[in-house]
């Protein structure tokens, strides 16, 4: 018999029995099921009555029964009549037999350190009640962005003024970030929130410092594997040194080496009613994708919702619909696949799509822009037996 090994990623394979247990349409008499006709088509729905599946010569049959005794010690019985392994045993036996591979697909979960101005100009209250505060909102509130996504993307968050010790300009620059700092992580949103709160606006704007200091952070400690590192900043004027001079340039190429660097870390930029030019919103874009020249967006935002808008764009922009499955899959299988996101079925070629690779699931159109704005979204996908390629 031909033999595929899958070790499925956190969910096992449905109705994929051992051979160790015997037909129970071999026992006299055997039950009612046995005598039903079915389609054994890879990925056809089960006809068969409940608690029985259908084998590959269009035959209902089962190994099992809810709660009987049919099953060898450790195993469970499924709800299609299969003798399954029980947890912590080897990876299930996926062979002809089985009507179905399943998979729970995970999603790519994107670092996104946020570097958030606290300088003395953002207490100015031409965006209401102040910029801080507008900003305070904008992440931390009921519909924030931070409240909102804390489930798919692994905050952390950098405080950064002139009044903080430890201001070096660099390159490469760097703050000493201790008490204005929170450790990227899922679900931190309150803690990000108590830190903004108790740390008031005051001193200079050392963007270069921040930075640097951001960067630092990400090679100090690494984003989970597959997790793409992303600096997010927000301030509210072009930049000055650590002594309160001039940036020379300092910020847009700390950003620029960012991009440069190994692990290519992108930086996004939003302004608070940033007066004047715009030069250096774009400049910073620029940089923040590994450009000299270009229109990479930024952002400017002159009132609260604005700002909203402003870090919910740039986060979706960046929360991936790319779901990885940890088997590779015949592509040719994806059409005869059944994929649903919070228990809706997906269209093949309309809202998903199979990699190449076989390995990536891509959720498109409608369908990921549901995916990105749904808190603890899930996403199932079963395949046609046969589908996974050893």
């Amino acid at each position: 018999m031909n033999r595929l090994y899958a070790a499925l990623l956190l969910t096992a394979a449905v109705g994929c029995g051992p051979k160790n247990a015997d037909s129970l349409c071999n026992q006299v008499p055997a039950p009612a099921a046995c005598a039903q006709a079915c389609d054994p088509t890879p990925g056809a729905s089960n006809t068969c009555p409940a608690g029985s599946h259908c084998t590959p010569d269009g035959k209902c049959d089962l190994q099992c029964t809810q709660g009987g005794n049919e099953c060898p010690s450790g195993d469970v019985c499924s709800t299609d009549g299969y003798c399954n392994v029980g947890s912590g045993a080897p990876p299930i036996d996926v062979d002809a037999n089985c009507p179905a591979v399943h998979f729970t697909p995970m999603p790519t979960i994107p670092s996104i350190e946020l570097v958030l101005d606290r300088s003395g100009s953002m207490g100015m209250s031409d965006i209401s009640p102040t910029r801080y505060g507008a900003l305070e909102t904008a992440l931390f509130g009921a519909s924030g962005a931070v409240t909102t996504k804390q489930a798919n993307v692994y905050f952390g968050e950098e405080l950064f003024s002139g009044d903080e010790p430890g201001c070096v300009d660099g390159p490469p620059g760097s703050l000493n970030v201790t008490n204005y700092s929170t450790p990227r992580a899922l679900n931190n949103a309150t803690a990000m929130s108590t830190l903004t709160t108790n740390n008031p606006p005051n001193g200079a704007t050392p963007t270069a410092a921040a930075i640097g200091q951001a960067v630092h952070d990400f090679n100090a400690s690494p984003p989970p594997a597959g997790s793409p590192p992303i600096i997010l900043l927000a301030t509210d004027g072009e930049p000055n040194s650590c002594n309160n001079g001039n940036d020379n340039n300092n910020s847009v190429n700390q950003v620029a080496s960012a991009y440069a660097s190994a692990m290519q870390i992108r930086t996004f930029i939003i302004g608070l009613n940033l007066q004047g030019s715009t030069a250096y919103l774009q400049a910073v874009a620029n940089a923040g994708v590994g450009q000299t020249t270009g229109n990479a967006p930024y952002y400017n935002a002159s009132n609260p919702q604005q700002l909203i808008n402003a870090f919910n764009t740039i986060i979706n922009g960046v929360i991936s619909c790319d779901l990885t499955i940890n088997q590779m899959v015949d592509q040719g299988s994806a059409q005869g696949a059944t994929v649903t996101l919070n228990g809706m079925n997906l269209t093949f070629g309309t809202d998903w799509t199979l990699d190449p690779n076989g390995m990536v699931i891509h959720i498109i159109g409608a369908a990921c822009t549901t995916l990105k704005n749904t808190p603890n979204a899930v996403v199932d996908a079963t395949f046609p037996c046969g589908s996974v390629i050893q």
